[in-house]
């Protein structure tokens, strides 16, 4: 579960590609270190948004399947 100073990005309803280039979009604007809860409804999401993290060096801190689709929490690297 996301804490209380983690954005929240609501990517459900986005096909792929679109979650991964959003989420890397949005992650270029925060500061080293801060995470990003991502939201996703795009069963591929759990193929790629681990693999953007690992070729961006962001760390996946936490995969969750939720009701709607899956929940990535994500430490900017």
């Amino acid at each position: 579960m996301p804490g209380l100073d983690t954005e929240v990005y609501d990517l459900r309803g986005l096909k792929c590609p679109l979650p991964v280039l959003k989420t890397r979009k949005r992650m270029k604007s925060m500061q080293s270190g801060a995470v990003l809860a991502i939201e996703t409804s795009d069963p591929l999401a759990v193929i790629d948004i681990p693999h953007f993290c690992n070729e961006d060096g962001h760390s996946l801190l936490e995969s969750e399947k939720t009701e709607s689709g899956h929940r990535f929490l994500i430490r900017k690297g």
